[in-house]
């Protein structure tokens, strides 16, 4: 496995919104990247905070992390090449256990990022860009991470951008009562502070595109739904702005603002832009009176959070080790688990077929409940033969020589290389070596054909 990507830790935000992928576009971008000869799986995750690509590569790791290097430069230039990383393998499902978890979110416990990758995830189904390998660790990661929410109190409070961005707010205005708090969009960001405003007393106004949009989200707040080509004259009342739109380009721009100064009589207007790409244009912090904040800046207050939460962030990030460690060994197993049937089905048959020979001649004569008896003691010969070799391969699974094991076991008992070397589903819940320890009159089941 392999992540590719970049995210607020390593990237601005002036470079992240030139990668960043509306949703609408995910699953065009998913079905591009997988043209390319090095990538067997995709699933992309494109937040305001990441754009980030899990790979199962066709081959080598490094040709499919040079191949989804091309792909993002391709969307983003050149110049956004390094800001990128790569994991591989373990460090990559470790990346993203924790991104599940909301331990590698700006805001630590943030919900939205579990509905978000859940999103991504279902995006890639929607275009069969998700096979075996991505649908093993994905479902485990959303797993992990609800072990972090159900352990943890991580996520205590519901802290996430939009609150966040209300608290930045209230360093500023002293009480938001007969505050007016413009929405400019209608998503799940606007939403939450459209809430967290409207409970603190301040007026809620609401733009979006989609009129339906507007006025279903300003009839839950308790607000005012107004029309997009209205966006100038909403400015001209707000106080606060909370931008969050899915625009390629600014919705709010230095000119616009410009040409409301003398219509607002010099009072203060305070600009949150949580979107990216960006809503409203960087230039407008010229102006006077104009103070505006984008989310890279809500970071500063974000550092006020993180103090009360370290010691259930150590205890998260604990349980998700615990977890990744899990999956490991679970699919270390599963890679040895292929050799294992082939061993148990050689002896079995071998054994079988002399014995079917001995009914063919000395032994001729018996009778069903005899040939029946020589079968289980055939199985229970099997299961005593193997007990011992079939733990250690299992033991082996993650020992860095497991390939040599098995190629030599394949070897030395001409198994099948093919199916040696095969990678069992990953929803085969049915364990190669599950067959009890010998037991002289236990009735062991046939091993899987």
């Amino acid at each position: 496995m392999l992540v590719v990507g970049l995210s607020h830790r390593t990237a601005p935000i002036e470079v992240r919104e030139r990668v960043a992928i509306p949703p609408k576009e995910v699953e065009g971008a998913l079905v591009r990247l997988r043209q390319f000869p090095e990538i067997s799986e995709a699933v992309l995750l494109s937040t305001c905070n990441r754009v980030e690509l899990y790979i199962a590569p066709s081959g080598d790791t490094v040709d499919a992390e040079r191949a989804v290097t091309r792909f993002i430069s391709e969307i983003g230039g050149r110049e956004v090449v390094p800001y990128l990383w790569a994991h591989h393998n373990e460090a990559a499902v470790q990346h993203l256990f924790r991104v599940a978890a909301s331990l590698d979110s700006m805001v630590l416990g943030e919900p939205q990022i579990l509905g978000q990758l859940k999103d991504a995830i279902r995006r890639a189904e929607n275009c069969k860009a998700v096979g075996p390998t991505l649908n093993q660790v994905m479902r485990s990661a959303l797993s992990a991470a609800k072990k972090v929410r159900t352990e943890t109190n991580v996520g205590a409070g519901q802290v996430s951008v939009p609150s966040v961005a209300v608290d930045l707010a209230r360093q500023i205005f002293d009480a938001f009562e007969g505050a007016t708090a413009l929405m400019v969009g209608a998503g799940e960001m606007a939403e939450s502070a459209a809430k967290l405003l409207a409970r603190a007393g301040a007026r809620v106004l609401v733009v979006n595109r989609s009129a339906s949009r507007a006025e279903r989200l300003a009839e839950d707040v308790g607000g005012e739904p107004a029309a997009w080509d209205t966006l100038t004259d909403c400015l001209v009342r707000a106080d606060i702005v909370v931008s969050s739109t899915a625009s390629p380009s600014h919705v709010i721009t230095k000119k616009q603002l410009k040409s409301i100064r003398r219509q607002r009589r010099g009072r203060s207007l305070f600009l949150i832009d949580i979107a990216v790409p960006r809503d409203v244009d960087p230039r407008v912090n010229d102006l006077e009176n104009v103070y505006l904040y984008d989310i890279d800046d809500l970071s500063q207050v974000v550092t006020q959070t993180l103090a009360g939460r370290k010691t259930e962030a150590e205890l998260a990030e604990r349980i998700v080790q615990r977890e990744v460690n899990l999956f490991e060994e679970r699919r270390s197993q599963q890679a040895m688990k292929p050799v294992i049937v082939a061993l148990r089905t050689r002896t079995r048959e071998t054994l079988a077929s002399e014995l079917d020979r001995s009914y063919k001649g000395r032994l001729k004569h018996l009778s069903d409940d005899d040939r029946k008896a020589l079968s289980k003691m055939i199985d229970a010969a099997v299961n005593k033969l193997l007990h011992a070799p079939t733990r250690r391969l299992k033991e082996l699974a993650t020992d860095t020589r497991s390939g040599e094991v098995a190629s030599l076991v394949a070897h030395l008992f001409e198994l099948d290389a093919e199916v040696v070397s095969s990678n069992p589903r990953p929803d085969d819940s049915q364990d190669a070596d599950e067959e009890p320890p010998p037991d002289d009159h236990a009735h062991p089941r046939h091993p899987p054909q």
